[in-house]
């Protein structure tokens, strides 16, 4: 019988990524959702402010581009959801609580194919749903050197997606590849800028270790504070390698949520991981449930392009391209319709040489 120090581990990863909206509002007010380069709590209003009495509308562009996001993943849309309030206290939460999506989401059952290692991989998409972005705190130091945190709302209520999948990915390297096939994906639907440095594409991982042979299981950490593919493949290096040493030493590897340190290259222990009943999740009473019939759902799809890789696909095929070239001229879908351009006028003169 193998020891501990022995055993064969496998690691699995599941991403949680939010995604924010290209919209020109906000997600239940008409304040606009350009917050990045104005003053400090100049784009508010009574609604994403939070103040009493202030009741919300929801953003109809932001439910299209999310159930378009849902369809390019392969998801199913379902006839009817609704709205959910997930309540917590936070300095950058104004209500003391968000609206987003519990048991009823907008689109699920999905799955995103993406190129790791030379192969095509598959992982599953358990939802996409909508909700709306906190505001931001700012941690500075006073002149009299009291340490001090400031809070902006400026970007509390701009429409925000959740694409949460599937235990899938079984390394580092897969989870990075699938976070830039994603990325890839929101932009060429115009559906999300992908910025990571800006916030609006931001990423959360779930992994755990197990036993290949189901002896050991360890429990569940999600990690967050990762800001780059880089960060989340290193972040993710690292605690799987803590992990396997904690389980092969005969330890216990606790539920709970820790944060990458980018300048340690290490993850520390923040708090214990929130369960669902944590949030009080309860219908939305200010804003009615949403019905989607087929007719909406077929005019949506008719507005998806042709995605990375169905068009690096047909590069290969069609203009004798390998798999590297079609991937490089593919990766933004402007660089691909320039060459794409470039190739019909080069036809174009040939033909009229002859």
């Amino acid at each position: 019988m193998p020891t501990l120090t022995e055993t064969a581990f496998e690691t699995v990863i599941g991403l949680e990524v939010h995604a924010q909206l290209l919209t020109r509002s906000k997600m239940y007010c008409g304040c606009s959702a350009d917050y990045a380069s104005a003053p400090p709590n100049t784009h508010v209003c009574p609604v994403c402010l939070g103040l009493p009495g202030a009741l919300p509308v929801t953003n109809g562009a932001a439910i299209e581009l999310c159930m378009l996001t849902g369809l390019a993943l392969n998801c199913r849309i379902p006839a009817y959801c609704k709205l959910d309030r997930k309540n917590y206290v936070y300095p950058d939460l104004p209500k003391g609580y968000q609206i987003s999506q519990y048991d009823l989401p907008l689109c699920v059952e999905g799955y995103l194919e993406f190129e790791s290692g030379g192969e095509v991989r598959r992982a599953g998409i358990t939802r996409v749903h909508i909700e709306e972005d906190t505001g931001r705190l700012l941690h500075r130091t006073a002149e009299d050197g009291i340490d001090i945190s400031l809070v902006d709302l400026n970007r509390s209520g701009v429409p925000l997606m959740e694409i949460v999948g599937e235990p899938d990915l079984r390394s580092p390297e897969e989870a990075r590849d699938y976070l830039i096939a994603l990325r890839q994906i929101l932009r060429y639907i115009h559906a999300s800028s992908g910025n990571m440095e800006e916030g609006a594409f931001r990423c959360d991982a779930n992994v755990s270790t197990r036993a290949v042979d189901g002896s050991i299981v360890g429990a569940k950490v999600e990690i967050k504070n990762m800001n780059s593919f880089r960060a989340v493949e290193r972040a993710l290096r690292f605690e799987e390698q803590r992990q396997r040493d904690v389980l092969s030493n005969g330890g216990r590897v606790p539920q709970e949520t820790r944060g990458w340190i980018e300048a340690r290259g290490i993850t520390v222990s923040q708090r214990t991981k929130e369960q669902a009943h944590d949030y009080r999740y309860f219908p939305e009473p200010d804003l009615p449930p949403l019905s989607v019939n087929t007719d909406v759902v077929t005019s949506i799809k008719t507005k998806l392009p042709e995605l990375p890789i169905a068009r690096r696909e047909r590069f290969v095929t069609a203009f004798g391209l390998s798999a590297a070239e079609a991937s490089l001229l593919t990766a933004e879908q402007s660089i691909a319709d320039y060459f794409e351009a470039a190739v019909g006028r080069a036809a174009t003169i040939d033909e009229a040489k002859i």
